[in-house]
């Protein structure tokens, strides 16, 4: 991906889309993912699959932000991506709600409490914002988008375990009232401390 211009007319306009419009968008979207995250080239097509399954699960719903094409078109067609959230509806069967019950439960949440938090939520997937593009609280412009009208009672979502918390993303959620649910868990087949964060909707 170009390096993102972020001038004052080349200002990211934040949009939701479509599970039609983010499957065509899909490379860029994943493209953004890795460069974020830090990822080596190719692990986009390991994670294209997952992303596409995603898209046809219930309550799912989709934001970018777009940078202007430069030819003075409004068609956001032409307009290139330079970050992506979407997220959905919890459910039993998935493996996430399936991997974080697994883990309240052996923490010592009791069911009645394990229910609560996972009865009614918004599972946040995905949020992802160009190295290029960070600086200028987009996340948080996507974040607040995504979750405008839910009709979930709550929103949770994991991330990397970080040294004192000491990063954009971190920074993001407890600015945004996020609590703790699990720390340092570890999902199965990922060596990596996770944290599980959540809090209740509306923002």
């Amino acid at each position: 991906m170009r390096p993102v211009d972020t001038n004052a007319d080349q200002t990211p306009l934040v949009v939701e889309l479509s599970a039609a419009e983010f499957r065509d968008r899909l490379h860029e979207a994943l493209s953004i993912y890795v460069a974020a995250m830090g990822y080596p080239h190719g692990t986009e097509y390991h994670r294209a699959p997952m992303w596409n399954e995603h898209l046809q699960r219930s309550g799912w719903r989709g934001v970018g932000a777009l940078v202007p094409a430069g030819d003075g078109s409004a068609d956001n067609a032409a307009a290139r991506l330079v970050a992506v959230a979407y997220g959905y509806r919890g459910a039993p069967e998935q493996w996430w709600h399936q991997q974080v019950r697994s883990g309240l439960r052996h923490t010592g949440w009791t069911r009645d409490q394990i229910d609560v938090i996972l009865g009614n939520y918004f599972e946040l997937t995905e949020l992802h914002v160009h190295p290029d593009a960070q600086g200028h609280r987009l996340g948080e412009t996507l974040l607040l988008r995504l979750l405008e009208r839910r009709p979930e009672r709550g929103v949770l979502l994991s991330t990397p375990e970080v040294a004192d918390e000491d990063n954009r993303a971190w920074r993001l959620y407890r600015r945004l009232g996020f609590r703790d649910v699990l720390r340092h868990f570890r999902f199965a087949g990922d060596n990596r401390p996770f944290a599980v964060l959540g809090r209740g909707l509306p923002l």
